[in-house]
């Protein structure tokens, strides 16, 4: 530990006390001027990170603008409006981490310096101005004579005052310097643990943000592969094309466009004379089309019919007129003189010209001689398909339509982002980030626009939502006299309520009498809710200090996830799943949740329990595992699935470090469609066996349930 005065040195006032005084205030005057710095560098810093956010959200608005040049990229727009959401929310961590920077450092210090400083240069001051008069009344005591007693006694009273005055002082100052030194180590220390802490769950957070953007990452760089290489051939067949234009003779002006792809006859430049002025010509775009004559002043202008039928119209070469290559068109109204280019294209627009002129005319003879017929329908490619499509609702229309989901479960903030998936609510960022500094073992957090969502998970967001599990986490809110906070209420505030809320558990309302919870009692009831698959139970009773992995003596030893599994309920299993509970857990006789959902014949929770890492090489005590009571049960669904995530494994293993691929493709897709199977359309698992000469319904998928929507 670090020196500190000594009261008794103080009272005798030595050399070596006075030395030691003189380093203590130089230490505080030196830790002083230190604080201050730090105080000013730290606002200086907050300062710099507001305006670097204040640049960062010009910069994602114009991302934003930016990424509306790319819709008609559905992939590619996807990848990149989730990106650009994630940065949103990266910016606002950023946010927080300034405000909390600016708390810990400033706040903190600022405290120490205005609670101890001032007073200690009051009393320093006393201090020096005492021992002053101390050093005048000892030098007239000194000098009083030995033959007046009663100033010898005057000064001595003075002397003897004035030294308990300055002992009184000097005690008071020595303690305030001890203290001081004492707490500012506290307060320093404290100061740079909050930053640092602070910077910490910042950039936790990142990772987990970033981390969850890693497949629309590796979407997006697939599709950036293909659309290099999409890039380097269109790159190539442009320049083909270009060393072929290139090449051509275009010793004069370019063609027309006799074979244009909007329906046109012939189209290009020409020059139009005025006929007005007739020493005015102006170069137009002239189309033939609908046996109309039609032009363009300029691309910024409408097009305008010079001649409506043409039908009704000569055309026939200008040689009279002074420029060359001129002909001319007319018609009962008007007449019309334009100029090409070049001799060719003379005779190209008046062989086309009068080809439109001809065929108009045949046209209307044909007409005339034959009924019309009505044209065949058209149909569209939507025709193709009579059946309707149906498109899956997105994740977050799902999610928010579960009970009070529209509003964070924990500040009423509307049109929450993000969810938890064990405890069943929706939330906003700002509690997202709290719920994460809790743990992964009271809450999974997961982005309802960023991440990807199993249906089981989204059920457990629907049959439990934000109304469901705040009864049974906020039930005695008013007992306490709790107030929960708002959206508009501090991060500290927030953060307390949650703490308090689901690690403390001090809203939850007991069952038992005299607000105790026995293990056993809360233990039996997870596992009888479990049993009948209902879900509001189970949570009711994890909120009331139920643990997930606890053995039910009464049924031989046996978990809540076993007696789910018993019980057929897919949403039970899958919630115990979620809030840890263990996979391999095995009863008295051995048996595990694989061997009973073999046992029942539950197809899906089989699917489930194999995805969630559940061993199926485990014997019970009878020497059987899952595949052999599979077999034994005649259920061909379990024995495949089983089968197949066997040879699966052994494939695997086979491979060992020098498989590149991780799981066959076809067991993936097999293990893929009894999942979505068991989840979407659970009637087509059920199956009939043949058991003693008789056709009966397997009675574990008889007790299976299907869930809700």
């Amino acid at each position: 530990m670090d020196s500190l005065l000594d009261f008794e040195e103080c009272i005798k006032d030595s050399p070596e006390f006075r030395l030691t005084l003189d380093q203590f205030e130089a230490d505080v005057s030196s830790l002083e001027t230190h604080l201050d710095k730090v105080m000013k560098l730290c606002g200086k810093m907050v300062e710099a990170g507001q305006a670097y956010n204040s640049a960062n959200k010009l910069f994602l608005s114009s991302l934003t603008e930016l990424l509306l040049y790319q819709k008609k990229e559905t992939v590619v727009m996807t990848c990149l409006n989730q990106f650009q959401q994630g940065l949103q929310e990266m910016l606002s961590f950023h946010t927080m981490l300034l405000d909390q920077t600016q708390r810990a450092i400033v706040q903190q210090l600022s405290g120490l310096c205005s609670q101890f400083l001032p007073q200690l240069a009051d009393t320093r001051k006393e201090f020096v101005r005492i021992g002053e008069d101390l050093e005048t009344a000892a030098a007239k005591n000194a000098q009083v004579s030995r033959h007046k007693a009663a100033d010898a006694e005057r000064a001595s009273h003075l002397l003897l005052a004035t030294r308990k005055c300055y002992q009184h002082f000097a005690l008071d100052y020595c303690l305030q310097l001890n203290t001081f030194k004492t707490q500012q180590k506290m307060d320093v220390l404290n100061s740079v643990f909050s930053f640092v802490h602070a910077q910490f769950t910042f950039f936790h957070q990142g990772f987990d943000l970033l981390r969850d953007l890693e497949p629309s990452m590796k979407t997006l760089g697939a599709q950036l592969s293909q659309l290099s290489a999409d890039c380097a051939t269109k790159r190539k067949e442009l320049e083909n094309r270009h060393l072929l234009v290139q090449q051509r003779d275009a010793s004069g002006e370019p063609m027309v466009n006799s074979c244009p792809s909007n329906g046109a006859v012939i189209q290009g430049y020409l020059f139009k004379r005025s006929r007005r002025k007739s020493k005015t010509w102006k170069r137009c775009w002239f189309t033939i089309r609908d046996h109309q004559l039609i032009y363009k002043k300029s691309h910024k202008e409408d097009a305008a019919v010079l001649f409506e039928d043409l039908r009704l119209c000569a055309v026939k070469p200008a040689d009279h007129m002074d420029r060359r290559f001129c002909f001319e068109l007319l018609s009962v109204q008007k007449c019309c003189v334009l100029q090409a280019n070049s001799e060719q294209l003379k005779q190209a627009w008046l062989s086309a010209l009068q080809g439109s002129i001809d065929l108009a005319y045949r046209e209307r003879s044909d007409a005339q001689l034959t009924q019309p017929k009505d044209p065949p329908p058209v149909l569209s490619a939507g025709d193709a398909s009579p059946g309707p499509s149906s498109q899956r609702p997105a994740v977050l229309g799902v999610a928010l339509g579960g009970p009070g989901n529209q509003r964070c479960c924990d500040c009423g903030q509307e049109e929450p982002r993000w969810a938890s998936v064990n405890l069943g609510v929706t939330v906003c960022i700002e509690c997202s980030g709290i719920h994460r500094s809790l743990g992964v073992h009271l809450s999974k957090i997961r982005s309802l626009t960023l991440d990807s969502w199993e249906a089981e998970q989204l059920k457990l967001l629907c049959v439990l939502g934000n109304d469901v599990v705040n009864g049974i986490y906020e039930a005695r809110c008013s007992e306490k006299g709790r107030v929960k906070p708002t959206s508009d209420s501090p991060r500290s505030e927030k953060e307390m309520w949650i703490r308090e809320k689901y690690v403390e558990k001090r809203f939850v309302q007991s069952s038992s009498p005299g607000g105790a919870r026995p293990d056993k009692g809360v233990g039996l009831r997870l596992y009888l809710a479990s049993v009948a698959g209902d879900i509001v139970a189970m949570m009711t009773a994890l909120a009331e200090g139920a643990e997930v992995n606890s053995s039910v003596a009464e049924e031989e030893g046996r978990t809540a996830l076993i007696g789910a599994a018993v019980g057929g309920s897919l949403l039970a299993c899958e919630f115990l799943l979620q809030n840890g509970a263990n996979v391999n857990h095995r009863d008295l006789r051995g048996r595990g949740a694989l061997h009973a959902a073999a046992t029942a014949g539950h197809t899906g929770q089989v699917c489930l329990l194999l995805k969630r890492g559940a061993n199926q090489y485990a014997v019970d005590e009878t020497g059987k595992d899952p595949l052999a009571i599979a077999v034994e049960t005649a259920n061909a669904d379990i024995v495949t699935l089983l089968r197949m995530a066997r040879m699966n494994e052994e494939m695997r293993d086979s491979e060992g470090v020098f498989s590149g691929t991780g799981d066959d493709e076809t067991f993936q897709d097999i293990f893929r469609d009894f999942s979505n199977m068991a989840s979407n359309d659970p009637e087509k698992l059920r199956r009939q066996f043949v058991r003693g000469g008789e056709e009966e319904e397997d009675e574990g998928d008889k007790n299976s349930q299907p869930y809700a929507d």
